[in-house]
């Protein structure tokens, strides 16, 4: 009886350790985005009497999306400070200046999530933003569409969300004061996002590895 009883423990540990697999480590598939159907944007007020638009036209990023239980998620973006553009070249040059981003100093806006709440379509992503050489944490409304099969054969999904950030929480504190009171530029800045991205083809091992 013994051996029989060791032979059915080791089966009963084997298929716990094989039904306790992380979801993460087998559902979570993993998407780039598609700079060419995306945008990163943001507006601020000027003079306190109109709003200035731009957006980043350099980024990338890695989407860990895991549809069925998007806990499990991650989201990686790497946006290039130099890249801005308010269809100004004058201002943008001042803006990549030790006086805003100093892109110098700080090539690098980040968001790395460390947590994701919610339920689809609409979710809340918790995590750290880095600029200006500052690490705060937010969190971020963001609704997340997909995964959709695309008429190119792979899956893709679509997330969008609006924020605002304080620019002075980062030290982006460049300001003069009006005469007439207030100030040039406002310190709450509003970004839109809408990314649409892909998921990478699963990688194919040699044979024998």
């Amino acid at each position: 009886m013994l051996p029989v009883l060791k032979k059915n423990w080791v089966g009963l540990v084997i298929c716990v350790l094989m039904f306790s697999t992380p979801l993460s480590a087998r559902a979570v598939d993993s998407y780039d985005i598609d700079s060419a159907h995306s945008n990163i944007s943001f507006s601020v007020q000027h003079l306190m009497v109109s709003t200035t638009r731009g957006d980043f036209s350099d980024y990338t990023g890695t989407i860990l999306f895991d549809k069925e239980n998007a806990a499990n998620s991650q989201f990686d973006i790497t946006i290039k400070a130099a890249s801005i553009d308010t269809r100004n070249q004058q201002r943008d040059d001042h803006l990549r200046t030790a006086e805003f981003f100093d892109v110098e100093k700080y090539p690098t806006i980040t968001f790395k999530s460390t947590k994701i709440d919610g339920s689809a379509p609409n979710y809340t992503l918790t995590g750290q933003l880095t600029m200006h050489g500052v690490t705060k944490e937010i969190n971020i409304p963001a609704a997340i569409a997909g995964p959709i099969k695309s008429p190119f054969g792979d899956e893709a999904i679509g997330i969008t969300s609006e924020f605002t950030v304080n620019r002075q929480d980062y030290g982006v504190s460049w300001n003069k004061q009006l005469d007439a009171g207030g100030v040039v530029v406002g310190d709450d800045v509003k970004v839109t996002v809408s990314i649409e991205a892909h998921r990478k083809p699963p990688e194919i091992k040699p044979e024998g590895k």
